[in-house]
């Protein structure tokens, strides 16, 4: 601009000279940037009419000033974002409302993968099992207290162990004797029969189905000559010199009147009440 006229602040001949007008004054351009220019947001510097000024709701920039306050990124020739006042690039401001990962506590992006649990949210890579360390991904996961366990971790920590093969009982079982079992181990020790809802005794610390006890180990009843096993009718057993009987087969040789809870004679090897031994 050419202008005989003077600065207005400093009366300098503006003639032939570069000036500008602040409020239809004729302005030096030193004069200008000290008394009129408007200050940088960011720098705090005056804006030379010689640089480029940006602005933004009622605030002013250096064009090199004008960058996120997160990355700071030259946000002049970008699209960007405010959020409580502070200039960000578009990446930045979806940080800034993004969820925290409830493991690192870093921001989660949209289009990323993650898990919500319990009102929680994680990176994928950051859901991880509290023994293994492993993320779960896709797989089933079981929690203790605030912490979350893959299921083979799980099982190995906090699982029932089968006596018999001692791996973790997962589901159902059978417990006998104060001990866990798998119902698939918990078998007759002579035919392999699974027992688990049958009815089955104990012998030196083995288990046998009712068969099985009664034709390998159970005594025979010297009356009848049948297995005396403990169930059903024959539950009282009696036993004398050697020799077991069923109760109900514990009778006179003569005259069949039990001898259970009464006095008898032995001639032989027959059992006789009084009357039948004194004749």
């Amino acid at each position: 601009m050419a202008d005989s006229s003077n600065c207005f602040y400093c009366r300098e001949d503006l003639g032939g000279k570069r000036f500008v007008r602040s409020e239809g004054k004729p302005v030096c351009v030193r004069c200008h940037t000290k008394f009129c220019a408007n200050s940088c947001a960011q720098c705090h510097r005056p804006i030379s009419v010689e640089t480029k000024e940006l602005s933004h709701k009622g605030k002013y920039w250096h064009e090199e000033c004008f960058r996120c306050t997160k990355c700071y990124k030259p946000l002049a020739k970008e699209p960007f974002s405010t959020k409580d006042d502070r200039i960000m690039c578009g990446k930045c401001c979806s940080r800034e409302d993004a969820q925290r990962c409830h493991c690192c506590y870093k921001p989660i992006l949209a289009g990323t993968e993650s898990v919500e649990y319990k009102g929680n949210s994680w990176h994928d890579e950051c859901f991880t099992c509290f023994n293994c360390k492993r993320p779960i991904g896709s797989q089933s996961f079981l929690s203790k207290g605030t912490d979350v366990y893959c299921s083979p971790c799980y099982d190995k920590k906090f699982a029932k162990h089968c006596v018999c093969c001692k791996k973790a009982i997962t589901t159902g079982g059978v417990n006998y004797q104060d001990q866990p079992w798998h119902s698939h181990c918990f078998v007759c020790s002579s035919c392999s029969k699974p027992l688990a809802g049958t009815s089955f005794t104990t012998h030196q610390d083995q288990v046998f189905c009712v068969d099985c006890y009664k034709n390998s180990v159970a005594k025979k009843c010297s009356g009848c000559q049948n297995a005396i096993t403990g169930f059903g009718k024959g539950v009282n057993v009696v036993n004398y010199e050697g020799g077991s009987w069923h109760e109900y087969c514990f009778n006179c040789k003569r005259c069949s009147l039990s001898l259970s809870n009464k006095p008898f004679v032995m001639k032989g090897r027959d059992i006789l009440c009084s009357e039948c031994g004194d004749k």
